[in-house]
């Protein structure tokens, strides 16, 4: 049976769905899905092929939705994630949230109980078919165990008596990454921007920091035990003690589930900043990331859109640029970059400017896949077939 490859894109006024076959030469793109909401986020759960998408609108508030004929139809769900109430850790004003109220967002101190998006879908194990985590702003992890119906909070990480000292990034509290270990059924990882990288070994009644050694430049105090601004973290599930991470101040990797962290892009890397960070779906050793100016400007170091690529866990990095524009001044999100489960891997990447790029031999040679899209939030790479 011949393969359908599926990338799905969240942008901020909809989702879109393109599709190609396993040569991913020639493409098909959908129409405009969730028109006019922002869509944070559009996930396959290979177990069941039933797309899932969480999507915001300044009105109508947070929602989640899911599609059994791969996005012809949508159906809500019976509850979304919501919070019934505050955290009992307290959640202190900071001139961090202060400036993000100035500015038109909303203070979270001020509405402790409001939902305000989700960030992150999270298919579970093979183990558990009909489970699914979500990640969420203000932080806050959701899981469900009817494929997406409903879903409940995870009451231990929203009281963890850290919480309160817990500060918001530019984009908010938002808790944006969930990696679950494919070995061990009672351990996984979450992080959160900005508090820093928190591992569970009990199925997620207890939570502790995992930030040894990775660096919190705008605190006093620069290795803090929490606090740092883990913009995404990933793993491969042949190697769930290895775990990479694209911080706030540098690219680290850890090879101890999370017990300590080395810097893997100082000297190497162009700057320490950058959003995304994807491994290579074969080689558990190689990983993309996309560096940035700085914290001030997001935009392309020198002008150059580049995605840089280690094929040695990060001991070395090679910068790519073949077929991506010479003059560029973009942005790459956290969740904007997708790879696909071939050998020859098709790695995804979208900016804030509307552009989908893409490669097919695993970074080598890229393309531009689609243009002038809303502003891209989110990529997802799905292989049916």
């Amino acid at each position: 049976m011949s393969k359908r490859v599926l990338i799905l894109v969240g942008t901020s006024k909809g989702g879109f769905i393109f599709e190609s076959d396993e040569k991913r030469r020639q493409w098909q793109m959908s129409d405009i899905h969730f028109k006019g909401w922002n869509v944070m986020h559009m996930q396959m759960d290979q177990r069941d092929q039933r797309l899932h998408a969480a999507t915001s609108h300044f009105v109508y508030g947070p929602t989640m939705h899911h599609s059994d004929d791969f996005g012809a139809t949508w159906t809500q769900a019976k509850e979304s994630p919501a919070l019934s109430r505050g955290s009992k850790s307290g959640r202190p004003a900071s001139t961090v949230e202060e400036a993000f109220r100035s500015e038109g967002g909303e203070s979270i101190r001020e509405n402790p109980e409001k939902m305000i998006k989700v960030w992150n879908i999270k298919p579970g194990r093979a183990s558990e078919p009909t489970v699914l985590y979500a990640g969420a702003q203000p932080a806050s992890l959701f899981k469900s165990t009817d494929r997406g119906e409903t879903w409940a909070l995870n009451e231990s990480l929203y009281d963890h008596p850290q919480r309160g000292d817990w500060g918001p990034g530019a984009g908010g509290l938002t808790l944006h990454t969930i990696l679950l270990d494919p070995a061990n059924e009672q351990r996984m990882y979450i992080a959160v921007s900005a508090a820093g990288c928190y591992r569970t070994d009990d199925g997620g009644a207890t939570w502790k920091p995992y930030n040894k050694n990775v660096r919190a430049d705008f605190m006093p105090e620069k290795y803090p035990e929490f606090g740092q601004c883990v913009h995404k973290m990933t793993m491969h599930p042949s190697t769930p003690n290895v775990i990479y991470q694209q911080n706030h101040c540098g690219v680290y990797r850890s090879d101890n589930f999370g017990e300590d962290w080395v810097d893997i892009g100082e000297g190497k890397l162009p700057t320490p900043f950058g959003f995304a960070i994807g491994v290579h779906p074969t080689d558990p050793r190689t990983i993309y990331t996309v560096p940035e100016e700085s914290q001030e400007y997001h935009i392309s170091v020198d002008g150059q859109f580049a995605v840089w690529r280690s094929r040695d866990a990060g001991d070395s990095w090679t910068r790519l640029t073949t077929g991506l524009p010479e003059r560029a001044y973009v942005d790459v999100l956290r969740e904007a970059m997708g790879l696909d489960s071939f050998e020859d891997a098709g790695v995804y990447i979208g900016t804030n400017t509307g552009q989908l790029f893409y490669t097919r031999d695993s970074g080598d040679h890229w393309e531009l896949l689609a243009d002038f899209l809303p502003p891209i939030q989110s990529v997802e790479a799905a292989v049916v077939g």
